[in-house]
């Protein structure tokens, strides 16, 4: 009956039900297939941090018995690759007390506790946000000098770009010449305008320019590079604000992001900043850059623990295509990957 209701013999639906049997079998070949491609890469970025891991490791692969020397091993560890000690002590105490309750009583048993509890504290894979009722996205990038900010905002328009999206770029950190012009030459180099006025200029009139560009010529995404600055700087940081008014009077609902670049080997103090930023002007997500050049890649779990929103990308390299989406499963299995 249902068959000749939608005209479809037998046959038909048995042949349609191997296409769409085939089709499923390679979307899942493709996502296992990406999946691996994330985690080889970010094993080869964070080969520092894991070898700081090795002792955890060699138990982990021996399936050992839990003991005293295991836990103090795996502290050990955690400390050293920056995960911080409040976040580290919650970890040992949490994996502890399901040792207890769920009877691990092998290494195996325990890092399987231990992937899921990091999961838990990196959260889901976070996308940006777009705009959804106008026509141009607005992201302001912030950070303190030397952080990678400018190249990040780079990166970021170049993958952005690569993506379909028309980006515009605004050189709203007119407080150091320099930036302006290492933004224009990234700019002459990805092929992104920029957005930029005389040094010292109000950023405030820049980001108003950046805008109207953007509108007028067609553009959907427009990335603000904003002043270098330090949590202590009051007049820098009511700029910022200054910054999200002016968005606000002609995009209500942006700016969409405001993401903060840290350096993470610069670890923990980075964080107290980071934290600072976050409440004063509110933050949407973490770009970790020099992730390659660290061996305190645990830093990733002290962000998500302490400021509470997402990491968005990290950057792993000083060319323009260095910057990865951050997923969490491939981060965490990358660094509790057992090597044959």
């Amino acid at each position: 009956m249902l068959n000749r209701f939608f005209g479809r013999k037998p046959k038909e639906e048995e042949e349609a039900a191997r296409q769409e049997e085939s089709v499923a079998g390679q979307e899942r070949k493709g996502a296992d297939s990406a999946f691996e491609q994330r985690l080889s890469f970010l094993k080869a970025s964070l080969s520092r941090t894991r070898r700081l891991f090795g002792r955890v490791q060699e138990s982990f692969r021996q399936d050992e018995p839990v003991t005293d020397t295991f836990w103090d091993e795996l502290e050990e560890s955690l400390i050293e690759a920056d995960v911080g000690a409040s976040t580290t002590t919650w970890l040992l105490e949490r994996l502890r007390e399901r040792a207890e309750q769920e009877r691990l009583r092998t290494t195996s048993q325990v890092r399987r506790a231990l992937r899921e509890e990091l999961l838990t504290l990196l959260g889901k894979a976070a996308p940006l946000h777009f705009a959804t009722q106008a026509p141009l996205t607005v992201m302001l990038i912030i950070g303190v000098n030397g952080s990678g900010k400018t190249t990040t905002v780079a990166k970021l328009a170049y993958r952005l770009k690569q993506e379909g999206h028309r980006v515009i770029l605004a050189a709203a950190d007119t407080f150091r010449a320099g930036a302006i012009e290492q933004l224009k030459a990234w700019g002459e180099r990805i092929d992104v305008p920029v957005i930029s006025q005389n040094p010292g200029s109000d950023p405030g009139a820049v980001v108003y320019d950046a805008i109207q560009a953007g509108l007028s010529r067609g553009h959907d995404v427009l990335l603000v590079d904003t002043a270098g600055r330090l949590h202590t700087k009051f007049n820098l940081m009511e700029e910022l604000k200054k910054i999200g008014k002016v968005v606000q009077k002609f995009l209500p609902e942006g700016p969409q992001e405001l993401l903060i670049v840290i350096d993470a080997t610069t670890g923990q103090n980075a964080l107290l900043q980071a934290r600072k930023f976050a409440e004063d002007v509110g933050l949407t997500g973490v770009i970790i850059t020099k992730m390659d050049s660290t061996a305190k890649g645990g830093f990733a779990f002290a962000v998500a623990d302490d400021l509470g929103v997402p990491i968005k990308f990290l950057g792993t390299g000083e060319k323009v295509t260095d910057l990865t989406p951050f997923d969490p499963e491939s981060f965490v299995e990358a660094l509790l990957a057992q090597d044959e």
